[in-house]
C-alpha cells in the first residue's frame, strides 16, 4: 500500500464528517479489517455496491469493446474503503456473501493476521477469469492496506485528493485508467478529486458514480467536461442504505426538497436513494438510448 498523502486521516469517505449532516461512521473506517464495517452497516441495509456490481460489469464490457483488442483495462475505485467494489467486480461473490463472511461466526475469533491469511485464499479461489486490474484510493490507510494485503487491489493509495496534490506514483497509476468508479463518496469528494484523477488519463477514462440524491453532481460533471467527458444521469434510482435515525432522515428530507426534488416514495420510506451518473467521451454515447439517461 502506498501513500501519496502525508496528511491522510483514519476516516474513509463514508466515515468522514459530511458537509451536510450525514451520520458519522468514523469508528469503523479506522479498523485494521472490515468486520466492524460490515457489522455496523448490516442493520442499515447498506446495499449500493450490490446495485453497482452488474452496472460496473456492464460498463466495463462497453469500455473493453471500445479499446483495441487485447488492450489492458484498469479500474480506479475512489473511496474504495476495504475493497468492496473490487471484490464484487472481480470475484464470483455477492454483497450478501461479504456480509455473511464478516459478520458470521467463521471469522469472529480470528486475529487480523489470521483473517488476512484466510481472505487471501477466499478471494483467490473465487477470482473471475475476466478480472481486471484495480487501483484503489481512500483516505483511510488501514482500509486500503487491508484491501491490498488480501489481493483485492493491484495498487492502493491512502490519499485525500480534496486536500493534497497527486503524487508521482499515483499519477503513474492513473495514467492507465480505463474506468473510474465510486459508490460511497460523493458526499465528501468533488471536482478537485475528479480533475486530479482524470487528468493523467487524458480523457481516456470513463466514469461511473453513484451519488445520493441530495448531492449536486453538476460541479463534478463540469470538471469531467473539462476532461473531455459528457455526463448523463440514469433515469432510475437505487437504494443506498437505511437512515440511522429520524434526525438523519429529517436532515436529508430537507436537503432533497431544497434541491428541488420530491422525496415521496423514496427518502420518505426511510432510505437514502442514489443516482447513477456515467461520463464518457461524446463518441462513446452514440447508440445509447436517450430514454435511459438525461444529459447533465
Amino acid at each position: 500500500m502506498e501513500s501519496d498523502d502525508a496528511g491522510a486521516d483514519d476516516a474513509g469517505a463514508e466515515g468522514a464528517s459530511s458537509r451536510w449532516g450525514k451520520s458519522s461512521f468514523d469508528d469503523v473506517y479506522g479498523r485494521a479489517d472490515p468486520r466492524a464495517y460490515f457489522a455496523r452497516l448490516a442493520p442499515l441495509h447498506y446495499q449500493v455496491p450490490h446495485h453497482a456490481q452488474p452496472v460496473f460489469r456492464g460498463i466495463l464490457a462497453d469500455r473493453i469493446r471500445a479499446e483495441p483488442a487485447g488492450a489492458p483495462v484498469t479500474v480506479v475505485d475512489l473511496c474504495c474503503s476495504y475493497g468492496i467494489n473490487a471484490a464484487l467486480i472481480n470475484h464470483d461473490l455477492t454483497l450478501q456473501d461479504l456480509y455473511d463472511r464478516y459478520t458470521g461466526p467463521g471469522t469472529a475469533g480470528l486475529s487480523v493476521g489470521e483473517l488476512i491469511a484466510e481472505d487471501k485464499e477466499f478471494y483467490a479461489g473465487r477470482r473471475r477469469a475476466d478480472a481486471v486490474r484495480i487501483v484503489g484510493i481512500d483516505a483511510s490507510p488501514r482500509a486500503v492496506a487491508y484491501a491490498a494485503a488480501v489481493g483485492l487491489l493491484d495498487a492502493a493509495f491512502a490519499a485525500n485528493l480534496e486536500t493534497t496534490p497527486v503524487g508521482a506514483s499515483l499519477t503513474d497509476a492513473l495514467a492507465s485508467a480505463s474506468l473510474v468508479t465510486v459508490t460511497g463518496g460523493l458526499s465528501y469528494i468533488g471536482p478537485r478529486t475528479f480533475d486530479a484523477v482524470c487528468a493523467p488519463a487524458a480523457g481516456r477514462a470513463w466514469v461511473a458514480a453513484f451519488a445520493v440524491r441530495p448531492v449536486d453532481y453538476r460541479p463534478v460533471a463540469d470538471a469531467l467536461r473539462r476532461n473531455g467527458l459528457v455526463t448523463r444521469a440514469d433515469a432510475r434510482t437505487h437504494r443506498q442504505r437505511r437512515f440511522t435515525d429520524a434526525d438523519e432522515q429529517q436532515r436529508v428530507l430537507a436537503r432533497v426538497r431544497a434541491a428541488g426534488l420530491d422525496p415521496t416514495g423514496l427518502e420518505t420510506t426511510g432510505y437514502y436513494y442514489a443516482t447513477l451518473y456515467q461520463s464518457r467521451p461524446a463518441a462513446a454515447w452514440r447508440g445509447y438510448r436517450d430514454e435511459d439517461t438525461a444529459p447533465e
